[in-house]
């Protein structure tokens, strides 16, 4: 059996119903902040995005301007021609004001209509013919910078995805004792996918909305400072409401991914633990525990998109009082004659299209803030401890001896709780040496400060006569092969499955290895042999069956040191035998470790240990042992009581 480790708790069906609820972002700023750096390698390709957007902004920023002179064009030709034709200017604004029409030869005066003459419609061609150019060589220049800003961000996300993935093959097994499975897989997927969906609507939507509100502020101080400065109080109110709202719902986004890494890992354990929940007639516990943590995400998801979709409405609000403040001043002003009516026309689309940036740069935060709480999220994985890096002058091994030795070697998962104390142990090469004893004895923690999945904190292990530790884990871990308990096939072949951590994976050679694991006529009963598709939940292949295609594997593996933990716990007799035999064959000539709960399955080893408390009490060959009629002789009768009698 496994050793769990102290304090890890237990991952079963029920675990979690009552967690703790989930964390409050812890830095905002810093995160968002961190999220940009990711960006660095892609300097470049920003800046030419960001002219990009700034050259399409500038010249789309005439527009208005623009069609604000063809308006005054028809409007003052629409005047003039009412006018009497033959009089200068001048005297039409004279006989006005004669008549106390002061406001008209006001407007008049400021204006350029030529009285009698009507509409200039070649100019008006021409102003309208160049403001479609410039908006579509705008246009052009945005869809130009959305392409090269979709490689920026896919880019991005790809390395995070990288460096996620290569973190997780640096961190301590210590860590995933404490981590689900589940909220793991949800980091590294749906928080990055969040993470590219973000970056992708929102950084470059966010510069081109900045460089909009600067360009159309610079356009409306030109036509009227009065008027800019009335649509200004926009800008700080809109500010403070976007950033109290954004504080509050912030806090909902960091819950809602919290709670969608938890249900995760309660879906993928109940989808493991299918057959198990189904047994014990869990079923409705599973789904009482599902729908707790769904409603809690369903209710912060809920709060965080409605928290952040007022942001919008409330910003258009402040707008739209706005609008309605520019719009009579504006209309005055032409009434006094002290603006035109295009100058009007073009302030008013400046300040609806200086709303409109506001706006959507209030509609993104959302997005923002959902991207960086995922960030907050992965940032944390890969910040997460790390093994202890290999030495930087390690020692070359081609193939070991197997010479195992455990010199005073004193190790603990907790601290204060020490588990083994003082262990010393010489295994020579070739031998089998047998690990026996009760749950929590100390037994698959032997093995893994073997392998280095866990450091020693006292004492050493050697191989060979040196240091594991002064090894690279690669290199000494490829010298172990392992057969566990709990078998794992990945989604392939039989073929692929069998010669996986081959460095010559022929077919003959798999062949060979099934052959030898006694798996070949199971394998050739398939209809497609060894292109058969087996997967790890796939029922096709029996435990037993499954058990002898990781020997094979073992046997491709052609590994110095052998562990078998637990191998035979879970398959029947006369598939016992068959394993058995095939493990027989595999330990022939390489040192082995062999963790076992059967103690009829290690008759035969070398040397036996029997392990209590992380202490090896008893050592010695199965017929020294059962004549010291000591603890191994108490567990062995209790297996086999009736061999005893005889």
């Amino acid at each position: 059996m496994s050793t769990m480790r102290p304090g890890a708790g237990p991952r079963g069906p029920m675990a979690g119903m009552f967690g703790a609820p989930p964390a409050k972002s812890k830095d905002f700023k810093g995160s968002l902040k961190r999220l940009l750096r990711e960006l660095g390698p892609e300097r470049r390709t920003i800046s030419l995005v960001l002219s990009l957007i700034t050259v399409s902004v500038v010249i789309g920023s005439f527009g208005p301007r623009i069609l604000g002179h063809a308006t005054n064009e028809i409007f003052y030709g629409f005047l003039g021609r009412r006018m009497q034709s033959g009089v200068s200017k001048a005297q039409a604004i004279s006989n006005l004001r004669q008549q106390g029409q002061d406001r008209l030869a006001d407007m008049l005066e400021r204006s350029s209509v030529i009285p009698g003459a009507g509409v200039d419609f070649a100019a008006v061609r021409s102003l309208l013919l160049l403001a479609v150019a410039l908006y579509v060589i705008s246009s052009l220049f945005m869809w130009v910078q959305a392409y090269l800003m979709a490689g920026v961000t896919q880019r991005s996300v790809f390395r995070l995805r990288r460096l996620a993935e290569e973190k997780i093959g640096r961190l301590p097994l210590s860590y995933f004792d404490t981590q689900s499975r589940g909220d793991l897989l949800s980091r590294v997927t749906n928080d990055i996918d969040n993470i590219s969906q973000s970056l992708q609507q929102g950084l470059s939507q966010i510069l081109n909305s900045l460089l909009t509100v600067i360009s159309i502020l610079i356009m409306m101080v030109w036509i009227s400072p009065e008027l800019a400065l009335v649509s200004l109080i926009a800008v700080p109110l809109s500010v403070f409401l976007s950033i109290r709202i954004a504080k509050r719902s912030q806090r909902e986004f960091i819950a809602q991914w919290d709670w969608t890494g938890k249900l995760n890992g309660h879906v993928e354990e109940m989808h493991t633990g299918h057959a198990l929940v189904k047994v014990f007639g869990r079923q409705e516990e599973a789904i009482e525990e599902f729908s707790e943590l769904n409603q809690k995400l369903r209710s912060s998801s809920f709060r965080a998109q409605f928290m952040s979709s007022i942001i919008q409405p409330t910003t258009a609000l402040v707008s739209n009082l706005i609008y309605v403040a520019i719009a009579v001043l504006g209309g005055y002003r032409v009434a006094t004659g002290s603006m035109s009516l295009g100058d009007v026309q073009a302030f008013i689309q400046y300040s609806r299209q200086f709303a409109m940036p506001l706006a959507q740069i209030a509609g993104l935060m959302s997005s923002i803030q959902s991207g960086v709480a995922s960030a907050e999220r992965l940032f944390a994985l890969l910040d997460a401890p790390e093994e202890v890096p290999d030495t930087s002058t390690p020692k070359s091994i081609d193939r070991a001896r197997g010479e195992v030795i455990f010199e005073s070697v004193s190790f603990s998962y907790v601290d204060q709780q020490p588990l083994i104390e003082n262990l010393n142990l010489h295994v020579r090469p070739g031998q089998t040496v047998a690990i026996v004893g009760p749950t929590g004895a100390g037994k698959t923690t032997l093995v893994n400060l073997i392998m280095r999945f866990y450091d020693v904190n006292g004492g050493r292990i050697t191989l060979d006569g040196s240091d594991i530790r002064s090894f690279t884990r690669d290199d000494l871990r490829g010298q172990f092969g392992m057969v566990l308990q709990d078998t794992w096939l990945f989604e392939g072949s039989l073929q692929d499955n069998i010669a996986f951590g081959s460095s010559d994976p022929s077919h003959e050679k798999v062949i060979a290895a099934a052959l030898a694991a006694n798996i070949d006529h199971f394998v050739r009963s398939l209809p497609n042999g060894y292109g058969s598709m087996v997967s790890d939940d796939n029922s096709a292949v029996s435990n037993g069956e499954r058990q002898l295609i990781t020997i094979a594997r073992a046997f491709m593996a052609d590994p110095a040191i052998l562990i078998l933990d637990e191998a035979t716990s879970s398959v029947d007799t006369r598939t016992e035998v068959l394993v058995q035999q095939a493990m027989s064959k595999l330990r022939k000539g390489r040192t082995s470790f062999v963790i076992a709960h059967r103690l009829s399955t290690i008759r035969d080893a070398d040397t036996i240990l029997v392990m209590d408390t992380g202490k090896i009490i008893e050592q010695g060959r199965h017929e020294e042992l059962m004549a010291k009629h000591g603890f191994y002789f108490d567990m062995y009768a209790s297996q086999f009581a009736g061999a005893i009698e005889e």
